[in-house]
């Protein structure tokens, strides 16, 4: 006999949950706790089912009847009703929960637990903002090739082509994470690789003349202005060439001054692994003066404006302009270009030892114990030989020990 809505208003719990059959398939489950659930029974391809509709009173009595007879429609047209339900419900989770912000939080969260450089992440988040404003809460499925290529005109229309082409692959990263998750059948982004204006290659400036770079390092020494930081840094950065970043972010623990090492981690480097580098006794030097400015500071480098920050390479670049050297002659990643050059040039110096100093070498090769150790020694012996040269070019032009 059918059920009437004052009949399961007034069904209690008990010690065991129980039902109540409305007919049809249809029931309410009462549970011990007392709540009151929509069940239907139903068989589908031989094999018993049960699908559920919620809990009374949210649905009621004649909502659950409707319910039952959508079900009853699709067993007629053949439809399995819970796998229906099921795939209706990840149609609404494509369309509220998986947008293109949200899963790209997730990507993003999933590079920093990988242990990606926060300046990395930092970047590729600074794109995402523009994908954002466009389709950000957009479904992901939704997005179309013509929706991203629409974002990327506008970047390309202010001149900025290589901000395009980042952009266009940080969105497909997102879409390639989307895919791996089960979230989104294709990337977009493959079929406007051909679209973009293709930015112009422009290396790092960087003076590799000999008597120029000679009159760099004398102008360096000569620098007056600035912070201690900031004259200390330039100094180092013509006497190691590490990467701006990996110096700047330096903390006095990574320097062993007895020693004469600096051990930059491999949440800095651009390889991702650790890289030892000897210091020179000139660096040494310099280092252990910053000390005595610096040393109660755990920064080597601290901004003379947030003694918590260090200093940016804006700062770097910007003492250089002060110096007569504009952005086209050299930069402070020009260092690297200016030490590769002339160490390459000179002709002492094994070119592998070369690309291990800059932190070029792969993984595959310093894990072979053969290698290390002689690219290590040499290494000693052009650090100190670089230093020595600068140490001439402050006077005369002449790299020779």
């Amino acid at each position: 006999m059918p059920l009437s809505d004052l009949q399961v208003r007034q069904f209690n719990p008990r010690e065991k949950d129980y039902k109540k059959a409305d007919g049809g398939g249809l029931y309410v489950q009462v549970q011990k706790t007392g709540s009151k659930l929509w069940r239907m029974r139903y068989r589908f391809d031989g094999k018993e089912n049960i699908l559920s509709f919620g809990p009374y009173p949210a649905i009621s009595l004649a909502r659950a009847r409707e319910l039952r007879a959508e079900a009853k429609k699709l067993l007629a047209e053949g439809i399995d009703p819970s796998a229906h339900a099921k795939e209706k419900k990840a149609t609404q989770a494509a369309l509220t929960e998986h947008t293109f912000k949200k899963i790209s939080a997730e990507l993003m969260a999933k590079l920093r637990k990988e242990g990606k450089a926060e300046i990395t992440l930092k970047k590729k988040q600074w794109v995402l903002d523009m994908a954002y404003r466009d389709f950000g809460d957009r479904p992901i499925t939704e997005i179309s090739a013509a929706d991203i290529l629409a974002t990327l005109r506008k970047v390309e229309a202010k001149g900025n082509f290589e901000t395009a082409k980042r952009l266009r692959a940080t969105i497909g990263q997102v879409f390639r994470y989307a895919i791996a998750t089960a979230r989104a059948d294709n990337d977009p982004t493959y079929g406007l690789r051909g679209a973009l204006i293709a930015p112009k290659v422009s290396h790092m400036a960087a003076i590799t003349d000999l008597k120029e770079f000679g009159k760099l390092i004398r102008a360096i020494w000569a620098y007056k202005s600035g912070s201690p930081s900031t004259r200390a840094a330039l100094k180092l950065m013509a006497l190691l060439y590490p990467r701006p970043g990996e110096l700047r972010l330096a903390l006095w623990e990574e320097f062993d001054l007895e020693r004469a090492t600096w051990t930059i981690p491999a949440a800095r480097t651009k390889m991702r692994r650790e890289h030892t580098k000897h210091l020179p006794p000139l660096a040494v030097d310099i280092l252990r003066t910053l000390q005595a400015e610096t040393g109660s500071n755990y920064r080597a480098f601290p901004s003379s404006l947030a003694r918590d920050r260090p200093i940016s390479e804006n700062t770097l670049n910007q003492a250089l302009r002060r110096m007569g050297f504009d952005k086209d002659q050299h930069t402070s990643h020009g260092f690297r270009a200016s030490a590769s050059s002339l160490l390459n040039e000179s002709g002492r110096w094994n070119a592998d030892a070369i690309e291990a100093e800059l932190g070029h070498i792969g993984a595959d090769e310093v894990r072979r114990a053969y290698h290390r150790a002689r690219y290590w020694d040499e290494r000693v012996k052009m650090a100190d030989w670089w230093a020595g040269g600068i140490n001439n070019l402050r006077g005369i032009n002449g790299c020779t020990s």
